[in-house]
Parts: C-alpha cells; sequence; structure tokens
C-alpha cells in the first residue's frame, strides 16, 4: 500500500484496495511493476512512495537467492476444509525451496493480530457504497449508470452478489474515520513485523487458496481466498507463484509475504522459486509470444 497508485480503480474498500501487476512470469510482473510504482498526485497514500520506491526492482531478479534465506510457513491461515491436493503441493513447494538453501520456519503464528478489530466504518459495506458511487461520478463520458442504487435496480448482476450490494446500499453516513482505519491497519503491520523479528524470518508462505476454484454463483463448496487475511489488512506486500495444479488441472499458488516495503526481497525468493520449480504451462489455446 502506497508503492502504486489506485487512482481509476473501482473500488471495493479503499482501505484495502491496492494495484499490483498479473503477469506470465516473475520477470515480466517486474518489468510492470518498475513501471507503476511511484508517487501519484491523485492519490496521497503513495506519499510513502517517494522515499521508498527503488530506481528499479529488476535488479532483485537474482537466481540462487533462496540460500541462506529464513522463511516463515504460516500454515494457520488453512482452514479445516482445505483441499489435500493443495497441502501436498505446497508441501512439495517447500521442500523445493529447502533444497535450494531455505531454512523453514514451521508453524509460524502472528499472536495478538485478530484481537485488533477494526472500528466502525473500516469495512466492505460501509465503503463500498460511496468508493463506487464517487469513482462513477469521476468518469468521463460518464458511465450509463451512476450509483449503486441504479446498478441494483438494473438487475444486470450476478444474484451471487446481490444480498452483499443490498447490504452496502443500506449504508446511509460516509465514513469519515480513516485516520482510525489506518491506525488499525498499522497496528496489525506492527504484530506481522514483530512476529517476524521474533522468528527471524525474511518473509512468510502460505497457500494462496485453500481449494481449487468454484464456478461462479458457487457459494456451497469450500472456498478459501487466503489472500485477504494479511496482505489487504496491514498494506503489507505479497507476491503469489505457481506451485503446481490441483487434480493435475487447476492451477495453485503460494504467496511470500514480507515487511513493508520488502518488495524487493519477496521478488528475489519468488523470482528465485519459479526458477527452480519451473511449474507455469502455457495455455494450450494460446500460441506463444515473442
Amino acid at each position: 500500500m502506497g508503492l502504486t497508485s489506485r487512482s481509476g480503480i473501482v473500488p471495493l474498500n479503499l482501505m484495502n484496495d491496492v494495484a499490483g501487476p498479473m503477469a506470465r512470469t516473475v520477470t515480466d510482473a517486474v518489468r510492470v511493476f518498475d513501471i507503476v510504482t511511484g508517487y501519484d498526485p491523485d492519490d496521497p497514500v503513495t506519499e510513502g512512495a517517494r522515499v521508498h520506491k527503488e530506481a528499479s526492482y529488476s535488479a532483485a531478479l537474482e537466481a540462487g537467492g533462496l540460500k541462506g534465506v529464513r522463511i516463515g510457513v504460516a500454515r494457520f491461515i488453512m482452514r479445516p476444509t482445505v483441499d489435500p491436493d493443495v497441502v501436498r503441493i505446497f508441501d512439495e513447494a517447500l521442500a523445493v525451496m529447502q533444497r535450494n538453501g531455505a531454512t523453514l520456519v514451521e508453524h509460524l503464528t502472528v499472536p495478538g493480530f485478530d484481537d485488533i478489530q477494526n472500528p466502525s466504518g473500516c469495512g466492505f459495506p460501509e465503503r463500498f457504497k460511496f468508493g463506487l458511487n464517487d469513482y462513477l461520478a469521476s468518469r468521463d463520458p460518464a458511465p450509463p449508470v451512476k450509483d449503486l442504487a441504479q446498478i441494483l435496480a438494473s438487475g444486470r448482476f450476478h444474484p451471487s452478489i446481490e444480498v452483499r450490494m443490498r447490504n452496502a446500499e443500506m449504508s446511509q453516513l460516509r465514513p469519515t474515520d480513516d485516520a482510525a482505519c489506518r491506525e488499525a491497519q498499522q497496528r496489525r503491520g506492527e504484530t506481522i513485523t514483530k512476529a517476524m523479528d521474533d522468528a527471524d524470518v525474511s518473509a512468510i508462505v502460505y497457500p494462496t487458496w485453500d481449494n481449487p476454484p468454484r464456478l461462479i454463483g458457487d457459494l456451497n463448496t469450500p472456498a478459501g481466498d487466503n489472500s485477504q487475511t494479511l496482505s489487504p489488512r496491514t498494506g503489507f506486500p505479497a507476491m503469489t507463484v505457481p506451485i503446481g495444479f490441483v487434480r493435475g488441472e487447476f492451477p495453485s499458488g503460494m504467496t511470500f509475504l514480507g515487511r513493508a516495503w520488502s518488495e524487493s526481497t519477496l521478488i528475489k525468493l519468488a523470482y528465485s522459486f519459479e526458477q527452480a520449480a519451473n511449474h507455469r504451462r502455457p495455455p494450450s489455446s494460446t500460441p506463444p509470444l515473442h
């Protein structure tokens, strides 16, 4: 949070929303990242980029970066409904890191993280309505709908999200407690930093999702998006890389989470793992890019 601008993003909750690249490889992602990072006067949260942005993150693309690094394993994030296949390929990914010189600190925990509650007005329902309405009002040319109420009236949305949208539309007071929300976010970040310092680790890893992807609208079978747990609630950087395929078909990933402004460390670790594991499978429906 603060290294890339959120200006122009369709918001869910601007307390947590942040933009980052998705790409075929770590190298491609870093090429994009080098371009999109930096201060943007249209997003005050990027003030920190003036101090923390590095000249180029490409310097972190060095193979062998796992050697001698201590990495915490956050198994506490996984739910009881985690798919056994996800656990299996996650354990295989950990073994790859060990073979390439990493020291794993098993069962790392973050004491006190869940005890820090958001003040009223920091969550999705309160912020989504006003953030979305502001976004729609800022577009030029104007979009065909002007606010969440008109979207609901149109009926042009998937039924699985209707309850959440209607709950958001019921919000009457625009949240004004950004400072209190950021303070809670900062305190959660401090608990992660302390846990990492106590364990002397450079990063934390965990499965990005606990289960294979569900069909759109399926709200019954287990899901388990671990991306929402640590990184958005602190603003700390995280990076996902492939670790294989569940059932031999559905891609699965592992997330590297780091301290604030530790993007270069995460890039080095993710790139080194990617080069050692080589899990990417080019899609058969798409010709090679040159």
